[in-house]
C-alpha cells in the first residue's frame, strides 16, 4: 500500500496538494467516457485528463431487450483502452458505473462478468434513483441556482430532477433517450421532419405522465445535462458567434432553441453531419435530443434554459473529494470553486485572502461614489482571488495572463457576464490595461457602461493589492473619509507601511479618472 506523508510548508504544490488520482469511467446508452481526475487536500479536485467513445451499447435493444454481441465488443475494447490509459497516468483506483442500457440488460449479469474478466473494471450499475442522485449533485455543487428543473437527455434514458432551496423534491427517470427514441422511430419510412414531429409527440404523452410536473412552480429554472446539451452549445456558439467556449452555465432563450431545431430536423444524416459544432457520432440522434428538449419546454412554458456542463461524474466526483455533499450540499459554490483554482495556481493563499478583505473594504466604504449593486461585489472578488494566477505563466505582464486564465478555467456559481467582467478586471490590476480589441469581442455578453465599471473596480482591485505590496499583512483595515474633491483613506497598520502606501498612492491618476475625487493614503 502506498504510504503518503504530508509535508511540511514551504513544498511545492505537487509535493503537498496531490492526494489520489482516481479514474472515473460513465458508461451511458451512447457513449463510454473516462475523467482522470487529481484528488487535492481538504477536499478539492481537478480533473487532468478525459477520453470519449461512442459505443452505442443501448443500440438495437428494443427489439428484445438484450446487448448486442457487436456493441458489447466495441464497448470492451473502449474499456481495455481505458483502463491503458488509467494504468499510464498512474490512476490508482477506478470508479466505474453503468446507467440506463445495463440497467435494462436482460444479459447484463454476463456482461458485467465479461468487462472483469477481459477488462479488469468491476463496474456498478445504478439504480434510477443514484443516477438521477448524481446528476442532482453535480449540477447543485457547480450552479448558483437555487429553484430548479433538470433535464438529462442520455442515449437509453432522460432523467427529470425538481429541486428547491437545495434539496431534491422529485426525480423521473423515462426510458426513451436520444439513442432508443431514435431507435423506435427509425423504420417508419418518414421524412426527417415528420419523424421529429411524431418523437416530439410521443414525449410530450409521455410527460403528461408525470404528476408532479404539474406542481412545479412557474417560475423554476430549467438546466440541461447531457452531450446533447453541449452539442446543442457548440451549434448554438458557432451560428451567434459567441465569445466563450465555456458551456458551463450558458443561457440559451427559446426562441434562439427554435430556429436551430427547425434547421435540424429537416435535414439528412448527410446534412446533418456537416453541420458546425455538431459531432459526427451524434447527428444521427441529436434531432431525437431536440425533439426531447421542445416538448419539455413547451410542456411547462418555459422560455430559457441554462445548459450545465457538470452531471453524473461531476456528482461522482464531489461525493469522492468531499464526503459531506453525500448529505448537504456546498454552500457556497463561488468560493469552493475559487479556492480550487487558488490552490490549483500555487497562488499565495494569505496574500490572496488579504487582497479580498482589502477590495470588499473598498467596495463597501465607496459604494456612495460608485453606486454599485451587490451583484459586482461578486465580480469583485473572482478577481480579487484570482489576481495574480497569471504569474504561472510569467510574472511581466502577467495582469493580461490572469484575464485569460480567468476566462479560460472551470469557474462555477458564477454567470459568463460575471466571468468576462472579473477577468478584465484583474487586468486592471496593475495599471489600466483594457485592449478595446480584446474588450470588442465581448460586446455580446456586455453593457454600453460595463467597460466604466470595470475600470472602477479595477482601480479598487489594484489599490488593494499594492496595500499588500510585500505580502506581510501590515495593513490591517481602511477607513475611507469622503472629503469635498477628496477622498482619503486611514490605514490600520501594524509596522512600517511606506511601501504599501507608497504604491497605492501610483493609482492616483486612476483613481481620479474613475472617480473624479483625489486620493490621500494616511
Amino acid at each position: 500500500m502506498l504510504k503518503i506523508c504530508f509535508p511540511q510548508r514551504g513544498y511545492t504544490i505537487k509535493e503537498v496538494f496531490k492526494l489520489e488520482k482516481i479514474g472515473i469511467i460513465d458508461l451511458g446508452s451512447n457513449s463510454a467516457r473516462l475523467v482522470i481526475v487529481n484528488m487535492f487536500q481538504d477536499g478539492y479536485f481537478m480533473v487532468m485528463d478525459e477520453l470519449k467513445e461512442s459505443v452505442r451499447l443501448g443500440q438495437d435493444m428494443e427489439r428484445d431487450g438484450f446487448l448486442k454481441p457487436q456493441r458489447v465488443a466495441e464497448t470492451i475494447k473502449t474499456l481495455r483502452m481505458f483502463r491503458k490509459l488509467c494504468d499510464a497516468s498512474g490512476v490508482t483506483r477506478i470508479i466505474a458505473v453503468a446507467t440506463e442500457a445495463v440497467r435494462r440488460a436482460k444479459n447484463q449479469r454476463s456482461f458485467l462478468d465479461e468487462i472483469q474478466a477481459s477488462c479488469g473494471i468491476k463496474l456498478h450499475v445504478l439504480s434510477a434513483e443514484e443516477e438521477a442522485t448524481y446528476v442532482y449533485r453535480g449540477v447543485i455543487n457547480t450552479m448558483d441556482i437555487p429553484k430548479g428543473i433538470i433535464l438529462e437527455i442520455g442515449g437509453g434514458a432522460t432523467k427529470i430532477v425538481y429541486y428547491n432551496r437545495r434539496n431534491m423534491l422529485n426525480y423521473v427517470t423515462l426510458p426513451f433517450g436520444a439513442v432508443t427514441l431514435t431507435d423506435l422511430f427509425s423504420c417508419d419510412g418518414l421524412k426527417p421532419e415528420e419523424q421529429a414531429a411524431k418523437m416530439e409527440e410521443f414525449f410530450a404523452e409521455q410527460l403528461k405522465g408525470v404528476e408532479w410536473l404539474s406542481q412545479v412552480d412557474p417560475d423554476v429554472q430549467m438546466i440541461g445535462v447531457g452531450g446533447s446539451f453541449r452539442n446543442l452549445f457548440k451549434i448554438s456558439k458557432i451560428v451567434q458567434k459567441y465569445p466563450l467556449d465555456t458551456v458551463h452555465n450558458f443561457n440559451m432563450q427559446a426562441e434562439d432553441f427554435y430556429p436551430l431545431y427547425d434547421m435540424i430536423k429537416v435535414l439528412d444524416l448527410d446534412k446533418k453531419k456537416k453541420i458546425k459544432g455538431l459531432s459526427a457520432e451524434r447527428a444521427d440522434i441529436l434531432p431525437a435530443a431536440l425533439a426531447i428538449i421542445k416538448a419539455f419546454i413547451t410542456h411547462l412554458n418555459l422560455t430559457e434554459f441554462t445548459i450545465s456542463g457538470a452531471g453524473l461524474r461531476e456528482g461522482i466526483m464531489f461525493n469522492q473529494a468531499l464526503p459531506s455533499t453525500v448529505e448537504k450540499p456546498i454552500s457556497d459554490v463561488m468560493n469552493y470553486s475559487l479556492t480550487t483554482l487558488v490552490k490549483y495556481y500555487d497562488c499565495d493563499e494569505k496574500h490572496v485572502e488579504h487582497v479580498v478583505n482589502l477590495s470588499i473594504q473598498l467596495f463597501k466604504q465607496l459604494r456612495v461614489l460608485h453606486k454599485f449593486p451587490r451583484q459586482y461585489l461578486k465580480v469583485l472578488k473572482v478577481a480579487a482571488m484570482l489576481h495574480d494566477c497569471g504569474m504561472r505563466i510569467k510574472y511581466y505582464n502577467h495582469q493580461r495572463h490572469s484575464c485569460y486564465m480567468i476566462l479560460n478555467s472551470t469557474l462555477y456559481g458564477v454567470t459568463h457576464r460575471e466571468i468576462v467582467l472579473a477577468a478584465f478586471t484583474a487586468c486592471c490590476h496593475k495599471k489600466e490595461d483594457i485592449n478595446l480589441y480584446d474588450w470588442n469581442r465581448y460586446r455580446d455578453i456586455l453593457n454600453e457602461d460595463d467597460i466604466e465599471i470595470v475600470k472602477r473596480l479595477g482601480v479598487m482591485l489594484r489599490i488593494a493589492e499594492s496595500l499588500d505590496r510585500s505580502d506581510s499583512g501590515t495593513i490591517k483595515g481602511i477607513n475611507c473619509d469622503i472629503l469635498g474633491d477628496s477622498v482619503i483613506m486611514k490605514t490600520e497598520v501594524d509596522g512600517d507601511a511606506s511601501l504599501e502606501i507608497r504604491d497605492a498612492m501610483a493609482a492616483g491618476a486612476e483613481f481620479r479618472k474613475a472617480f473624479r475625487k483625489n486620493l490621500e493614503i494616511l
